[in-house]
């Protein structure tokens, strides 16, 4: 759990700038030079132990792509590296995964357009400044990837670490309540920062991605059924992964998972979900670092032809749990709780539940919309401009995600009002950046040498 702050605000500031004394600001660019048995493609086998064997070469081809598609997969090696580094000890719900790439659009109940945090499958209580790191880090990769200069990369990440730095202290002088109704409308916000053009056009690709978009995609009707359509590896039915037996136990449990799941949900949503059935399902790939992963995509019918399609994403291990000490009793409620937390607003279905899989281990999953006016950028095409005004909103999001569990006051006066923090932030991602570029090269390495696998689409598929 996260720290509850107490004590006035004097107190708490007095007791953030004491923090200095013994993690001074400049240690927050500081990266523990790495171990002799520092092995970061060890790491990543062994997460994939774990993982669906046939989908872990995906993964890996993923991640061989490119320094930033090795640092947006490779949450486990940066985790590790963080952990072996001094911190400050000021607490809050971390993302685990803050690169810049997981933070996007999403409609709220009320319809509005929001610009959050969209991944939280490693969130767990830790150092606020890992986040950050992480998400100042990714800003370096990318902008190296998009061309940017030395000179031009140290100012984007400076602004992002600025935007953090100065959020922080704008919600250290609000009330908790107004902290709690923070947030970003994103065609309002796009407006005010000069995103417009940007911002139209990623608004207008979200609103596409609905209930409509997903089922014209990914289903057919067959005799007069609507049933998921193979796209191998990318979707693989129920009958091509385990043949009609398997079907129905797979249906079974996933009928299982829905029936339970909605217990984790508020009451108005109990009776929403009750409304509908179960009707067909898949496993879908999703992402990067999430590849191998058990994920399954649910279409779920109500009368009058109203079809919805559900993901059920296993949740495992945070890769922060072996650093801090954190062993829920469900991983799928810690991701669901963890992102309650965080966001300014989830989605309607987000809940969770343990399902017992057909090798008769019980997992731990999370349920939400697949797709409910979701979009996000593509950091590695924005020009130094835009990106530096893409990244103030995820540091300013990022703020405000870790004021609303964590103690912002301390924090802010940690931080203080100069530019020293912004400066060692800075430094740690262009050093935390060299070392991706100089893992990325291991990972290609270790597929040279035959010790992993990397596969293409039709090498899967096949």
């Amino acid at each position: 759990m996260t720290s509850t702050a107490r004590g006035s605000r004097a107190d708490r500031a007095a007791s953030g700038r004491a923090v200095r004394g013994v993690h001074p600001r400049c240690a927050l660019g500081v990266l523990a030079a790495p171990s002799a048995e520092r092995d970061p493609v060890a790491l990543l086998e062994a997460q994939a132990a774990t993982r669906v064997p046939e989908l872990v070469p995906i993964r890996t081809a993923r991640m061989a792509a490119g320094p930033f598609p090795f640092l947006r997969g490779s949450a486990v090696v940066m985790a590790a590296d963080l952990a072996a580094t001094p911190h400050s000890g000021l607490t809050v719900q971390l993302c685990g995964d803050a690169h810049v790439s997981n933070f996007g659009l999403f409609a709220s109940p009320e319809r509005r357009l929001l610009f959050d945090l969209n991944d939280f499958d490693e969130t767990a209580p830790g150092p606020f400044e890992w986040d950050v790191q992480r998400l100042v880090a990714s800003i370096e990769v990318a902008a190296r990837a998009n061309g940017v200069d030395d000179p031009g990369r140290r100012q984007v990440v400076l602004a992002a670490a600025r935007a953090y730095r100065q959020a922080m202290r704008r919600f250290a002088s609000m009330s908790e309540i107004d902290v709690w109704y923070a947030r970003l409308d994103v065609e309002q916000t796009a407006a005010e920062t000069g995103l417009r053009r940007y911002g139209r056009r990623t608004v207008q690709k979200a609103r596409q991605r609905d209930h409509a978009s997903s089922l014209a995609r990914l289903t057919e009707v067959v005799d007069g059924r609507r049933r998921f359509v193979a796209d191998p590896p990318w979707v693989r039915t129920v009958e091509d992964l385990a043949g009609e037996a398997g079907r129905r136990d797979l249906t079974r449990g996933m009928d299982e998972l829905l029936a339970t799941y909605a217990r984790s949900l508020p009451s108005d949503r109990q009776r929403l979900i009750a409304r509908y059935r179960l009707v067909d399902m898949a496993r879908k790939v999703v992402g990067v670092g999430s590849v191998g992963t058990r994920a399954w995509i649910l279409l779920v019918t109500a009368d009058g032809g109203d079809a919805l399609v559900l993901q059920a994403k296993e949740a495992q291990a945070s890769v922060l749990e072996a650093y801090t000490g954190v062993v829920p009793g469900s991983h799928g409620r810690r991701v669901v709780e963890g992102q309650r937390l965080m966001q300014a607003a989830s989605d309607i279905f987000l809940g969770w539940e343990t399902v017992l899989g057909l090798d008769g281990v019980r997992r731990d999953f999370y349920v939400r919309q697949l797709r409910d006016w979701k979009g996000s950028a593509d950091v590695e095409e924005l020009d130094p401009r835009t990106m530096t005004r893409y990244v103030r909103l995820c540091a300013w999001t990022l703020a405000r995600a870790h004021a609303r569990s964590g103690d912002r006051i301390a924090i802010a006066a940690y931080l203080g009002s100069g530019a020293r923090a912004d400066e060692a932030f800075a430094d740690l991602a262009a050093a935390y950046a060299d070392r991706t570029v100089e893992d990325h090269a291991r990972l290609l390495a270790a597929i040279d040498a035959g010790r992993l696998v990397a596969a293409d689409a039709a090498d899967a598929a096949g």
